[in-house]
């Protein structure tokens, strides 16, 4: 199916070649882009650079709650099965190197001598209303994670459905406000900022660990790094990116001990002590950047198709549609571990939505050609997030942030960001409504003020002309 591979270890060298790469031609793209697309690497890194060098160097025995010992892998050899699984990853990520590196150099081009507009240049800034919607969005969203936590219809990572669409949708507009608020709050007091901030922060953390997600922590910090790229970075802010970043990874873990039973932690012990102890404290962030067993997947698929580019482009505009109408939808997620998993793995007794990766997911579609395809198509949403949150219309924005509260653009195929787009356009139209209510009671409250303070002002204009008249009597 694809042509032989070198070493292991030269594969690892294409794929950390390609990343920084992929870093340098970030480095001449618009800001937020360029933030989006330094998240892409760092992610791709810990699924295709770290997990298989620790797979390689310690070569882990399978068994029981270790899901970093692939049984496929250890079966054909860590090495020889690393070099045939990698191969294609690494070409894949050159290919999306030099999607990027053509956005750039055409971006470059039409921007050289055309002036910013107005409208342009202030985008959100311009709207009064945007920060008091999303705190009211954030208060609704909060309310129905707590309404979803009571009655125990909260979901957790890899659900493949959920008990309550509707109060799940509303807890997704909690993360909406929480994040638009962390990227758009201003106040000349620093001390109002961080007392506006650091609850957000921490509400997404724990949120996190009730619904035993990753996401809403990613989400969080990804919104600190567009913030500071809306503002302009300095060294102060490159230090507290790069201590956030530490202090995620280093979150993982403890985010991990919330969720486990005794047992569970027991196994756990077990399996971290097969693994040398510099390696111990990532076993928690490897396991979750798990691209590459995605990759092992399509390895074992060995040539064989999966679906159609007819089906998938059919299923794409599906996804925009809200479930709540009836309408079935393709789960890519689920069907992947069914089916393409499911083909080298038993997935009979299991049920989750994994993550495959646009490279995956285009080579089992079309080859290098699908992978292009599907390269071009995520970086053409990777762009349009960075304009909606760059708008001034409230939609646009609250969709853009949809995009940014869920790792959708690190870690799926076009199949999934359009799902992650559906339920995105669902929240979005919530924000919407909620904005307009905003927008009427910030009018009334302005309506009852102004009368007042026109009665004000006539008593402060007539007070001298009857102090004049009292002294002419």
């Amino acid at each position: 199916m694809f042509a032989e591979p070198f070493s292991p270890q030269s594969q690892i060298l294409l794929v950390v070649f390609a990343l920084l790469a992929l870093i340098v031609v970030a480095c001449f793209a618009p800001v937020l882009v360029r933030v989006l697309l330094l998240a892409q690497a760092v992610y791709w890194a810990l699924s295709f650079v770290l997990r298989p060098l620790v797979q390689l160097s310690v070569n882990p025995t399978p068994q029981y709650a270790d899901s970093i010992a692939d049984p496929r892998l250890s079966e054909l050899g860590y090495p020889y099965a690393i070099a045939h699984a990698l191969h294609p990853v690494a070409v894949g990520i050159w290919i999306y190197v030099v999607v990027v590196a053509v956005y750039v150099a055409c971006h470059r081009r039409m921007k050289a001598g055309i002036a910013v507009s107005e409208a342009e240049r202030t985008g959100w800034q311009s709207n009064s209303n945007l920060v008091p919607t999303l705190a009211v969005a954030y208060v609704v969203g909060l309310l129905a994670r707590l309404t979803s936590i009571a009655t125990g219809s909260a979901g957790s990572a890899g659900d493949v459905s959920s008990s309550n669409p509707y109060l799940d949708v509303l807890a997704g507009v909690g993360s909406l406000g929480a994040l638009g608020l962390i990227i758009y709050y201003r106040s000349s007091r620093r001390g109002a900022t961080v007392a506006i901030l650091l609850p957000l922060l921490i509400g997404e953390l724990v949120w996190g660990i009730m619904i035993e997600s990753k996401t809403p922590m990613l989400g969080a910090a990804l919104a600190i790094a567009i913030r500071f790229a809306i503002e302009g970075f300095t060294r102060r802010r490159l230090i507290t990116v790069g201590a956030g970043a530490v202090g995620v990874g280093l979150a993982f873990g403890w985010l991990q001990s919330f969720k486990v039973t005794a047992a569970d932690e027991m196994a756990s012990s077990l399996v971290a002590s097969a693994y040398p102890a510099p390696v111990q404290p990532l076993l928690s962030i490897i396991r979750r950047f798990d691209l590459f067993e995605a990759s092992t997947d399509v390895y074992y698929m060995n040539g064989r198709s999966w679906i159609s580019p007819d089906f998938a482009v059919t299923n794409m505009f599906k996804n925009l549609l809200p479930s709540q109408l009836g309408i079935e939808k393709f789960q890519s997620g689920t069907r992947w571990a069914q089916e393409v998993r499911g083909s080298s793995v038993d997935m009979r007794n299991v049920s989750v939505s994994l993550a495959e990766g646009h490279i995956n997911e285009g080579l089992l579609l079309g080859g290098y050609l699908g992978v292009l395809i599907e390269s071009a198509f995520v970086l053409a949403v990777l762009v349009a997030v960075t304009k909606m949150l760059q708008s001034r219309f409230i939609f646009l924005i609250a969709l853009g942030i949809s995009l940014v509260a869920v790792p959708t653009v690190f870690e799926r195929g076009a199949l999934g960001i359009t799902e992650t787009l559906g339920k995105g356009l669902q929240g979005a139209v919530v924000v919407w409504v909620l904005s307009i209510v905003v927008i009427e009671c910030r009018n009334r409250i302005r309506v009852r003020r102004e009368p007042a303070e026109v009665s004000l002002s006539h008593v402060q204009a007539t007070a001298p002309n009857r102090e004049r008249a009292e002294q002419w009597a």
